[in-house]
Parts: C-alpha cells; sequence; structure tokens
C-alpha cells in the first residue's frame, strides 16, 4: 500500500527515498505550479535523480512557502537553502485530478514545495492541495515517519518484548507504531532519585490530577508527573490521541483469569527489563499504556477496550525534563482486539536537544482524512510574546486568552473598544471557474445568484438529509470566482463531489495557512480601520462597505502590502476580517497593535469568543449542528432561502420547516451555574430537550444558554429546568428567551 501525504498551499514536505521508489504526485485543486528539490545527503540538489533536467531548474522562492523546515534541514546537512535550485512541475493550465510519476534513481532526500502567489492570493484563485504516494520498491510491512533531529540512538521493540533505556535530560524520544493497531506500555524512573535508592516514577493518578484529563497532551497540560508531582516528561507530539492511563500493563494474572496460563505479558517483560538496574520484580506495573483504546461508559462504569485508533507509522515524541531510566514494551496481548489480534513491533528513536521538536497533535477534518499536524500561524512571533495560553483550533494553535487581561477584561474590550484577535484556523476555499455560480447555486442554501460582486452572504452546505455539513460566509470577488470561509475541509470535500457528478467546469482551491486572517472587532473597529486602510477606486472603500461587505486593500497607501477586508465576525459586534498573506502578516498586525492603542485595542482570545458567541446567538458546529441534526433544529432556517428550488438537501428542509419537531432557543438560567453541553432540559420529570452551549454572560449577570427543546415547550417564558447529575439529583430553574440573548436585532454589527 503507497504512502500518502498531503501538500498544502505555502508549504513543503519531506519524503525519503531509495532507488527505485515511485512519488505518483495528483494535484487535487488543479491550476498550479509545484517544484521539487531533490538533495544528496549533504544538502546540495540532483534533480538527475528523480529524472528532472536540471538546466530547467529554477531559484527557489523561500518567501514564497513556509520555509522553515526546508532551511533548517538542509543547514543541519552544513548547507545553504538560498537560491537553492527547483524543478517545475504541474503549471497554470493542469485541471484537478491530473497526476504524474516521479521515480528515484538513486537514495535522495524529496522535498515537494506548493509556493503561492501573492497577487493571486488576494485577488482570489491561488492555493491548492496536491497528494503524494509513494510506492516503495521493496514494500516494507511498516511505517516509520521521516526523522525529526539528529538521532542519538534508534531501536526496535520486538513483538511481545519490553526493551530499557536512558534518557538524558533535554532528549526526545519518539516511540512509534511502525505497523498500526499496536499498544506500546511505557514507564520513566528518575535516574537521580534512583541514585537515593528511591523508585520515582510516573504515577498516572498524578498526572491525571494535575492536566485535569485522562492523559497529557500537547500543549498547556502536556507533563507527565511522578509520585512527587515532579514533572518527568513533556508529551511534545502525538499524532494518535488516544491512550490509556487507567490499565495495568498486562499481567500474567489477567491471563491465567482468561484461560492463558503462561502467557507471556508486558509486567513480567518490563520487570525483566528494568531488573539488571536494580529495580525489584513487581507481578503488576502500572503504565502509561500508548496507543490502548479504552473507555468507560457512563451506563455501566465497566472499562472497555477495542482496537488502537494508531496507524502505521503513528507515534507520539516526549521531552525529558530530566535524566531518566525508561522502558517500552510491544504488547503481546492476542486474545483480544487491543492489538488488532495480532501483535507487531514497536520502534523507539532518541533525539539530541540539539534541534527542539515543535509540539504538534494531528489533526484529521474525517476520519479518512490525512492527518495534519498541528502549527503555528503566521501571527505566532507576536502572540506568542503575550501568553502561553494556546489552544487547538483544527491545525493551528490559537491563543486561549492574553496574560495580562484574561477572557473577562477582552471581552469588555470587544463591547466597548475593540479587539484583535487570531483567527488563521478558518478554512478559506477559492471557487474558481466558469461554472464556479453554478456549483453554488446548487450547493448553497441562499441564492447565490443574487450575490452582487464585493458583497458576501452567510451559507450552509447541507446533505441530502437537511443536517448541516458545513456554516460560513461566501464572498463574491469576480464574476467567475468566490471565496468560502467556513470551519471545516469537508466543504471542499463535498462541493467536489458534487463538481464531478455534475460536470461542472470549476477549481476550488484550498489557501491553508498561505492566508491568515485576523478579525478587528468592536465599536472602534471602523475609526481605528479608517486610518490604516487604502483602497483602489475600484474597490469599495472602508466607508462605503455595509455588512458582509468585502474589499481589496493595502495597509497606508497604494504601494503597502495588499489584503482581502471583510465586514464580518462572531461576536455580534461592528467588526472586520483582515485576510492577508504569510510574509505580509507581521507587519499588519504591528501597524494595527500600533495604530490600536488610541482606540483601547486589546488582543483577544477564543475564551472571550465563546462568551461573546454565546451572546449573539451564533451557532456552531459540534454544539447546535451535529450529525443528524438537520438545519431547522440548529437554528439555522434563517440561512435557507425561500422560494429558491433545485439546491442540495431541499426536500429534507422543505419537510423539517412544514413540520418542526424541536427548535433552538434561549434560557436565562436563574443564578450563576452554567451547565454543559448535553445536559438534560426538563419539564417535571421529563426531558424535552439539551443544551447545546452555555457560558455565564458578563453583560446579563447571570447564566444563559442555548438549547433545543420540543416545540410544544419553546415559547418565551416558558418555565423549565436544566438536569444535571443524574437529571434528577440536581436542576437549575431557567426561562425559554429568543435569541440572541444581547443586541437582539442585531444593530450593532449593522451600524
Amino acid at each position: 500500500m503507497a504512502e500518502r501525504h498531503l501538500l498544502r498551499a505555502g508549504q513543503s514536505i519531506h519524503l525519503r527515498l531509495t532507488a527505485g521508489d515511485l512519488v505518483n504526485l495528483t494535484t487535487e485543486d488543479g491550476g498550479g505550479t509545484l517544484l521539487a528539490v531533490p538533495l544528496r545527503p549533504d544538502g546540495t540538489a540532483a534533480h538527475a535523480t528523480i529524472g528532472l533536467d536540471p538546466q530547467t531548474a529554477v531559484p527557489l522562492d523561500l518567501t514564497s512557502f513556509d520555509s522553515r523546515h526546508l532551511s533548517g534541514w538542509i543547514a543541519a546537512q552544513g548547507g545553504s537553502a538560498d537560491r537553492l535550485p527547483a524543478g517545475r512541475l504541474f503549471g497554470d493550465s493542469v485541471t484537478p485530478g491530473e497526476n504524474l510519476t516521479l521515480k528515484a534513481q538513486e537514495d535522495c532526500d524529496l522535498w515537494l514545495v506548493l509556493p503561492v502567489s501573492l497577487d493571486r492570493l488576494v485577488a482570489g484563485g491561488a492555493g491548492g492541495t496536491v497528494t503524494a504516494a509513494v510506492q516503495r520498491q521493496a514494500p516494507p510491512n511498516e511505517v516509520l515517519p521521516p526523522l525529526l533531529g539528529d538521532l542519538r540512538e534508534e531501536l526496535r521493540v520486538e513483538r511481545a518484548t519490553a526493551r530499557a533505556y536512558r534518557l538524558q535530560k533535554g532528549d526526545f524520544v519518539q516511540v512509534i507504531d511502525v505497523d498500526g493497531r499496536q499498544c506500546s506500555d511505557f514507564m520513566a524512573f528518575n535516574l537521580a532519585a534512583l541514585d537515593r535508592g528511591l523508585e520515582r516514577h510516573i504515577d498516572s493518578t498524578v498526572t491525571r490530577t494535575l492536566v485535569g484529563g485522562a492523559y497529557p497532551a500537547p500543549g498547556l497540560f502536556d507533563k507527565f508527573f511522578d509520585q512527587d508531582m515532579n514533572p518527568l516528561l513533556r508529551l511534545t507530539q502525538d499524532t494518535v490521541g488516544r491512550h490509556d492511563t487507567f490499565a495495568l500493563a498486562c499481567t500474567a494474572r489477567g491471563y491465567e483469569e482468561r484461560g492463558f496460563p503462561g502467557h507471556v505479558n508486558c509486567s513480567d517483560n518490563i520487570s525483566q527489563a528494568m531488573e539488571p538496574y536494580g529495580i525489584g520484580v513487581r507481578p503488576a506495573w502500572p503504565a502509561i499504556n500508548f496507543f490502548f483504546n479504552s473507555w468507560i461508559p457512563h451506563s455501566d462504569n465497566r472499562l472497555r477496550v477495542d482496537e488502537a485508533w494508531s496507524r502505521a507509522g503513528d507515534y507520539v515524541v516526549m521531552e525529558a525534563l530530566t535524566d531518566l531510566l525508561c522502558v517500552s514494551t510491544a504488547c503481546p496481548d492476542d486474545v483480544d482486539p487491543i492489538n488488532g489480534w495480532n501483535p507487531t513491533d514497536i520502534h523507539v528513536r532518541i533525539y539530541k536537544p540539539d534541534r527542539p521538536i515543535r509540539r504538534a497533535a494531528a489533526y484529521r477534518s474525517a476520519p479518512d482524512s490525512e492527518a495534519i499536524l498541528t502549527a503555528e500561524s503566521a501571527f505566532h512571533p507576536r502572540t506568542s510574546k503575550l501568553t502561553r495560553a494556546f489552544q487547538v483550533a483544527r491545525d493551528i494553535w490559537l491563543p486561549g486568552s492574553y496574560e495580562a487581561s484574561r477572557a473577562l477584561e477582552e471581552y469588555w474590550a470587544c463591547r466597548s473598544a475593540v479587539t484583535l484577535q487570531d483567527m488563521s484556523s478558518l478554512r478559506k476555499f477559492d471557487i474558481v471557474g466558469p461554472d464556479s455560480e453554478a456549483l453554488l447555486q446548487h450547493a448553497m442554501t441562499r441564492d447565490i445568484a443574487k450575490l452582487s460582486v464585493n458583497r458576501g452572504v452567510y451559507s450552509l452546505l447541507c446533505d441530502e438529509t437537511g443536517a448541516v455539513i458545513d456554516d460560513g460566509t461566501l464572498f463574491r470577488l469576480a464574476p467567475e470566482i468566490f471565496r468560502w470561509c467556513c470551519g471545516s475541509d469537508e466543504s471542499a470535500r463535498h462541493l467536489k463531489d458534487l463538481a464531478a457528478a455534475r460536470g461542472d467546469k470549476v477549481w476550488i482551491k484550498a489557501q491553508w495557512s498561505s492566508m491568515p486572517n485576523l478579525s478587528l472587532q468592536g465599536p472602534n473597529s471602523r475609526a481605528l480601520l479608517q486610518s490604516l486602510v487604502f483602497t483602489q477606486p475600484t474597490q469599495p472603500s472602508l466607508e462605503t462597505m455595509k455588512w458582509f461587505g468585502c474589499t481589496v486593500a493595502r495597509l497606508h497607501d497604494r504601494n503597502g502590502p495588499p489584503f482581502f477586508l471583510t465586514r464580518s465576525g462572531f461576536t455580534g459586534e461592528l467588526g472586520y476580517e483582515v485576510f492577508c498573506d504569510h510574509r505580509h502578516a507581521l507587519q499588519i498586525w504591528d501597524a494595527v497593535i500600533e495604530r490600536g492603542a488610541d482606540f483601547g485595542l486589546q488582543p483577544m482570545g477564543l475564551e472571550a469568543l465563546e462568551m461573546l458567541r454565546i451572546e449573539a446567538g451564533l451557532m456552531t458546529a459540534g454544539a447546535e449542528f451535529l450529525p443528524g441534526v438537520n438545519a431547522m433544529e440548529a437554528g439555522l432556517g434563517f440561512a435557507v432561502a425561500k422560494n429558491k428550488t433545485g439546491f442540495h438537501g431541499e426536500e429534507a428542509l422543505a419537510r423539517a420547516a412544514a413540520a418542526p419537531s424541536k427548535k433552538l432557543m434561549g434560557l436565562l438560567l436563574d443564578g450563576n451555574e452554567v451547565p454543559v453541553h448535553g445536559d438534560g432540559v426538563f419539564q417535571g420529570r421529563r426531558q424535552i430537550g439539551e443544551v447545546t452551549s452555555a457560558t455565564r454572560s458578563p453583560s446579563l449577570q447571570r447564566a444563559i444558554a442555548l438549547a433545543r427543546l420540543a416545540v410544544e415547550v419553546s415559547q418565551p417564558g416558558q418555565s423549565l429546568e436544566v438536569g444535571q447529575l443524574d437529571g434528577q439529583m440536581k436542576r437549575l430553574t431557567a426561562t425559554v428567551c429568543e435569541i440572541p440573548f444581547v443586541d437582539p436585532k442585531r444593530e450593532r454589527a449593522r451600524a
């Protein structure tokens, strides 16, 4: 089976090839140039190794993509990325789905780059995605991911065994599931404590308590602790996100109780591996069970297990925070599904601390999507100086709040002055081509045929059942160019499927991280921008832009960095959004921050945004709309055009509108206790709805919630209760109300 790698606009990927390997490249979106940079081990160019003519190579523009990884790798080989020759593949005339194949004539490191054109980025039509499928000449039964740094040591843990190894403070250890669906029990001891005769190792209970979760994750709560609450390791990267800290390493007794006496087990293997270091034998070892898929349902409080979520080549990376003695196992369990019924090997790599490994978790927009490791946005060099409280937002790290202000102060700044927020995880897709309007008219719930150039509209993509696939704002940049700003990568998949089925001549191009964006929200946002924005006479001016308008602007004057400016937001306040090229991100951030000092500007994070979003009655995926919930039940009926026919999901939505059974409404709670998503809403002993989102409203000084209710009890003024604990033991009294909770006529956003 071929290895699949996803290359996004403005990014690069690294493929280590051996002689005879084939690389099949497919342009998913069409209309773009791909650059190939084949290199020898010393970092020098080697175009002939993949059949490219070095005479036709062009200098690689390091500003046209995020070149940090490529430059760092070449520097580690003692070379330089400046004016590196690159071979040109594909071109502007290629159509979606076109492919070509490269063959490695000898061993080499192939870097593939998908550059972004600045002019086309702002005006629309740039971006895209390329898939690289690698077919190995000698297909391995396993997958080893590319190296992440300078190796200190590499070892194989064969199936049904364990191996011990040492880590020095600052080392990184990578535990790799080479075949997929294989568990690996892990334990680490503090070497300094061992020298004092004390066994201080990872304590699962302490770790769960201090991280406030079932196990650590890359980010703010990322450490494993010992019995004395001292941190031993930091979880730096995790491509699976599903592990276990509750169960012991498998034991002899556990197999005996199931009728398998004498079965090899991880606890005995750990004891055997650690015995040479003077650590006592134990019949049952506590462990961090990497890749072990377990859960405890509320219904019976029993630990359940199933096959691991890990795929071939998945891994975790940890940084040693002190000198450690570690052990990793390749679990031998073949009598239940935890190892896919077929135990395999585990691979361990130990890296020197010379090259820091960035923190990252795997993001998949859908279960069958290629994994994307979370990255830092183009604004991170500025935001990281103001906070360490970052959260995963799809595939980007974004601030949860800022250390000098925190969420409540940021909230009030948005209500009374102006805030600046990094929203780069928003998905941006350009839909271009002669059939773009026809496709969107079929796919969207709004009447796109009536959308003028330089105007936008909030709309939905629905499936045939009327359930919301994605929501977002569609802007028309030109008669045949649209920009869809939305929440999910599933939008592009859905639009491509519809276009292929209809035979539309259209291209759907993903902008990914090549187009980061800022949200400028609050009553002072327009006044702040007036001193920064320049527009040509051919584009709408800032002053003439109405709600959901858009324009192409520049910073300060006609020679300033260009950006796409929209009058939109997710706060319910007057606001604008700035979409720029990643090369200009810091320049634009700095200009806004400097000028914003006169207008009370405050950087804002995701926590304040959530309060504002709920007060404004704005719906979001995973809360108000979910699989199996149609647009009407999600409170999004206003986004379905009246008298429009022929769009996807039309019949189902018409039935739901004619005979609604549930309705999204607001709840004003009598107090400050905030319910959570999924809490039941009751009338007497009967549940008649559920909470979808809730917060404490700073403006109303009480808890509020969005809730999906049976239509029979959805009238404003109706008294209901939110059930907590078992739904009966604790009740929060509430009154049904219309939404939005604040500014019900949305006059602030329209101001």
